[in-house]
């Protein structure tokens, strides 16, 4: 049954959103039907909508793995307000401010709308202390932290944590979560970049001045770190391998491509594990981890150990192409978010 205080009548017909038509172009404004939850969603009115590397990468149409085909609306992160419950969901009301990581790849309409329908599943509330748009910027980069520091790793007290690329999206997130979790964390990134993982909590290490041999020295005295998490694939995921310890050691990738020798691994007896964050969405299975995932990221941004770094920007829906070029040409200042609702 859908609850009455938002009867379907009293919601308009139509919506904005954005489409893309072609690989490559420009996303569309368009005026499509708002859609109707089924068995299992909610439809939410969307605030916010969170801008991820992978969007780009499907609009230029090279995200086979996504599973995207135009026409279709993008926007993987959503934060917005639930209008209408669908049958069989009894975890949510009509007002209810939520976040997730809910569309925009395997077919599933994504967040550049006004309105989107999607499983409940998927979603948590939001936390209390964070605005719509600072929601908005969390669920992909904290969850693909998540799958591979709590769910693969098991990180607890004690251990040294390493994050390479520790002043990107995921990686920030990574640091505050080791920490979180009681670990000592160490991060890898550019010299620019080592205010903020201070900031963070993390020692930093120039990636670009100090050798690996020489941070596990200093860091371990040799014995390399307990896990190591890359977020920047390539001879960062080569330095991982160098990194860990052995006996035990855990390297884990959200960023797996390329080719990589795994002699360096096996020979001190360590573990790899890849992380890829779409799966739930793509298959249909294991979708109501993600939304434990979200309500566990709440918890930890209402206790104030967790917040997402956004850059101070503000975007509309209508300018989403500046959002996308801002992201391209590297100039975020952290995560780019577009606010969708006026």
């Amino acid at each position: 049954m859908f609850d009455q205080e938002f009867p379907i009548m009293s919601l308009p017909h139509s919506m904005r959103a954005l489409v893309l038509e072609t690989y490559g172009q420009p996303l569309v404004a368009r005026t499509l039907p708002v859609p109707t939850p089924k068995a299992g969603e909610v439809l939410v009115r969307v605030a916010a909508s969170g801008v991820n590397p992978l969007d780009l990468k499907i609009k230029a149409g090279q995200a086979a793995h996504a599973q995207m085909q135009p026409p279709a609306v993008l926007g993987i992160d959503l934060a917005g307000t639930v209008v209408v419950v669908g049958p069989g969901v009894d975890r949510f009301r009509p007002g209810d401010e939520v976040y997730g990581m809910t569309g925009g790849v395997g077919g599933l309409q994504g967040s550049l709308a006004e309105y989107a329908a999607v499983d409940a599943d998927l979603l948590a509330l939001k936390p209390a202390n964070l605005t719509m748009r600072e929601a908005a910027a969390l669920p992909l980069i904290f969850i693909t932290a998540w799958e591979g520091l709590v769910d693969r790793a098991a990180v607890r007290a004690g251990q040294k944590v390493l994050v390479q690329g520790g002043a990107g999206g995921v990686g920030h997130i990574a640091i505050q979560l080791a920490k979180a979790y009681g670990a000592e964390v160490f991060a890898t990134d550019g010299a620019a970049k080592r205010e903020i993982i201070e900031r963070l909590g993390a020692t930093a290490i120039d990636y670009k001045t100090t050798t690996v041999a020489d941070y596990v020295t200093a860091h371990t005295d040799g014995a390399g770190f307990d896990i190591v998490y890359d977020t920047a694939g390539g001879a960062s995921l080569d330095a991982s391998f160098e990194a860990v310890r052995a006996y035990g050691g855990h390297v884990m990738s959200c960023l797996g491509w390329g080719t990589h020798a795994l002699a360096p691994l096996s020979f001190k007896a360590a573990t790899y594990s890849g992380v890829f964050t779409l799966m739930p969405m793509l298959t249909g299975k294991h979708r109501a981890h993600h939304g434990e995932i979200m309500a566990a990221a709440t918890k930890l941004v209402e206790a104030g150990k967790l917040a997402p770094r956004l850059d101070p920007r503000r975007f509309t829906l209508e300018a989403v192409e500046d959002a996308h070029a801002a992201l391209a040409n590297r100039s975020a200042q952290g995560k780019i978010v577009v606010e969708v609702a006026a």
